[in-house]
């Protein structure tokens, strides 16, 4: 079978073209696969997902399913990929969350070229911990220190240290003295008698 005919339509794809999709559609996950083979079924396949299966090798309930959410226009979820994983610290403990973010603001500096959103801060992790323990929260709702700095990154701030002012270097000067006991420029100096 050079090329695909689909009931009498006109619409043919040779081997190569069918491998092609096929590759393209492996190069994908999820929703965006489902999406593409939906598009190519209703294409060359009037929208069957049936002739999909047979024609490029996909699975009939993953292209029923891609049909279904190009219908529709609401897409499926998961159960797994939506309640798996550990939430984020900013999730378990939102009020903490909030009351480091405004530590940080307090701390953060703007990078110079303002070409990036990213605000650079002197709060340290240790220093992040420290403070919020001051401020009343316990051991249980704070993070490690590891965690800290991912954290802070997370909400847009880097960790930089503050260059201090250097102070200059002082030039030393090679100072030549021109004269000396005997000689000045050459020259015998005359010792002044009185």
């Amino acid at each position: 079978m050079d090329t695909l005919t689909v009931s009498g339509t006109p619409k043919s794809l040779t081997r190569s073209q069918i491998e092609d999709l096929r590759l393209a559609a492996s190069k994908m996950d999820g929703v965006e696969r489902r999406d593409f083979q939906a598009t190519i079924a209703l294409k060359y396949c009037h929208g069957s997902a049936r002739l999909a299966e047979t024609v490029f090798s996909w699975g009939r309930q993953n292209v029923e399913v891609g049909l279904a959410e190009k219908r529709t226009g609401i897409t499926c979820v998961g159960l797994q990929s939506a309640f798996s994983g550990a939430k984020r610290w900013e999730e378990k403990q939102p009020l903490v969350a909030l009351s480091l973010l405004q530590l940080a603001e307090s701390h953060a500096q703007q990078d110079p070229t303002f070409k990036k959103s990213l605000a650079y801060t002197r709060l340290t992790a240790a220093s992040a911990l420290k403070e919020l323990k001051e401020q009343g929260f316990s051991q249980e709702q704070l993070p490690s220190k590891s965690t800290m700095a991912i954290v802070l990154n997370r909400m847009g701030y880097r960790l930089r240290k503050v260059v201090k002012a250097k102070p200059q270097k002082k030039l030393h000067k090679q100072t030549t003295f021109l004269t000396t006991s005997k000689t000045l420029i050459g020259r015998p100096v005359q010792k002044l008698s009185g």
